[in-house]
């Protein structure tokens, strides 16, 4: 397959991208290089025939049409997003530009290129979105493809207006059009503001690991491969006009995840000056709307295309906290860029500025 893939030097689209070349697909890889990319998670196949790169924003239209004219791809698996919580509550507006507007740019885009003659057969637009854009669940139940959208954060609703949008493209123009929503993702590469290199990071430091509120916060955690091979799946035998949820089946509150982590670091760091990790754990002030529980019932794609999840989450996490243990030069080039790892989304008082 040819594949255009939107943000693929962030960490699912870097992953996506390994999996795919080391299958023997071609990728364009189209990324703006904002804070969260890195072209050093792609390091390992840069140098590979079928792989090229180009620097670009998806709200430039002129240059998305150049580059899915040029390369003609299969499928556009569209995953560049703002996508961190936090964030969007300090700066909504970044979120709407990018998730809204630059949807809506591809989509024309798309529209325009399968209309030129150009476009291969059996083209299609796969856009990747979040659980998140469901809402909280109580303590049971899981979200399926079609349960109602009640976005809480900033940037799940402009995850949801992306969705939104996508799906009507394809019931108006008849753009073939697939939506994946994923559950929480983690795994090697993941940009260091996240909860689980956080902790990492925290701990290995010897410094105040912070849960927010209670931590009785529950979520289904994915490992980032298993999510590329479902996308690729996807890519290859997935239905357009049809939805698909891809989980993990694999819950943990966040202090259950935050103390499994520590008890690795234990294992690996038994010298740690401050002794066992989890006496770092401070509770801190909760994110404003923070949704009590995500679950995800990803029994269609396992029924209907033969997925399920490989990893389970005790195997990921010894594997992802080995990975932040052997790449401290890949963090500290992270640092070097200026990001300062300092608590964010606490500016959601009445009436503030972001």
């Amino acid at each position: 397959m040819k594949l255009m893939i939107t943000g693929g030097a962030g960490f699912i689209g870097s992953a996506v991208i390994r999996l795919a070349i080391a299958r023997g697909a071609s990728v364009l890889n189209v990324d703006k290089l904002t804070y969260a990319a890195n072209l050093a998670n792609l390091s390992s196949v840069e140098a590979e025939a079928g792989y090229t790169f180009a620097q670009a924003d998806i709200c430039d239209a002129g240059r998305m049409a150049e580059l899915i004219g040029g390369f003609q791809p299969d499928v556009l698996i569209h995953l560049a997003a703002e996508s961190h919580v936090d964030r969007s509550i300090d700066g909504p507006a970044a979120f709407i530009d990018t998730n809204i507007n630059g949807t809506f740019t591809l989509l024309e885009v798309a529209r325009d290129y399968l209309g030129s003659g150009k476009a291969q057969a059996g083209f299609r637009f796969h856009h990747v979105s979040t659980d998140e854009v469901f809402g909280s669940l109580g303590s049971t139940g899981a979200f399926t493809e079609t349960s109602p959208y009640q976005p809480n954060s900033p940037y799940s609703a402009s995850k949801a207006a992306s969705d939104m949008l996508v799906r009507a493209w394809g019931e108006t123009y008849g753009l073939p059009v697939i939506v994946s929503n994923c559950s929480n993702n983690y795994g090697p590469f993941q940009f260091p503001e996240k909860l689980i290199p956080v902790v990492i990071g925290k701990a290995r430091a010897g410094a105040p690991i912070p849960v927010y509120g209670d931590g009785s916060n529950v979520r289904d955690w994915l490992y980032v491969d298993d999510h590329a091979d479902a996308l690729l799946l996807i890519a290859a035998k997935g239905k357009a006009g049809e939805t698909y949820n891809v989980g993990g089946r694999a819950e943990r509150s966040n202090l259950q995840l935050v103390e499994t982590i520590c008890a690795l670091l234990d294992a690996r760091l038994p010298d740690a000056p401050r002794g066992k990790h989890a006496g770092l754990i401070e509770f801190v002030t909760d994110r404003p709307g923070h949704d009590q529980r995500y679950a995800v019932d990803c029994s269609k794609i396992e029924r209907e295309l033969g997925w399920r999840p490989a990893t389970d989450l005790d195997t990921g996490l010894a594997r992802t906290v080995d990975w932040y243990l052997a790449h401290q030069d890949w963090i500290d080039a992270i640092k070097a860029r200026g990001h300062s790892g300092g608590r964010l989304g606490l500016h959601a008082r009445a009436g503030a500025g972001s």
